[in-house]
C-alpha cells in the first residue's frame, strides 16, 4: 500500500509546487499556499521513503535530500511572509541537492547491489 502511496504523494505534490512556483510570478494570492502544501507533500514523501542500503554514502546523500526538501518547505515560508527575492536563493539550493541526490542515489544503490 505505501510503495503506491508514497509515489502519488510525491507526484502530487510536485506538481502543486511547480503550479505555484511558476503562478507566483503573476502575483496569483493563492500561489504560495499551492507551493507551500506542495513542498510539504513532497517532503512528506521523501521523509517516509527508506533507505535502500547500509553504506555511509548512501546515508549521506538521503540526509542531503531531506535537507533540501525542508529547504522547499522554507521557501515556503519565505513566499508566504517575505515579499522580496528571498525564496529564490532558497528555492535555487533547494532544487540543486535535490537534483544532486536525485542523481546520486541511484548510483550508489546500484553499486551496492553489485
Amino acid at each position: 500500500m505505501m510503495k503506491r502511496v508514497i509515489p502519488a504523494l510525491f507526484m502530487a505534490g510536485a506538481t502543486l509546487l511547480l503550479i505555484g512556483a511558476a503562478s507566483y510570478i503573476t502575483g496569483w494570492t493563492l500561489s504560495p499556499y499551492l507551493y507551500t502544501i506542495g513542498a510539504t507533500m513532497v517532503a512528506l514523501a521523501q521523509i517516509n521513503t527508506p533507505t535502500e542500503g547500509t553504506s555511509p554514502t548512501l546515508k549521506r546523500l538521503h540526509r542531503q535530500q531531506l535537507f533540501g526538501a525542508i529547504l522547499l518547505v522554507l521557501t515556503g515560508f519565505f513566499m508566504l511572509f517575505t515579499h522580496g527575492n528571498e525564496w529564490i536563493v532558497s528555492l535555487t539550493v533547494a532544487a540543486i541537492l535535490e537534483l544532486y541526490t536525485a542523481i546520486r542515489i541511484p548510483q550508489e544503490e546500484q553499486k551496492e547491489q553489485g
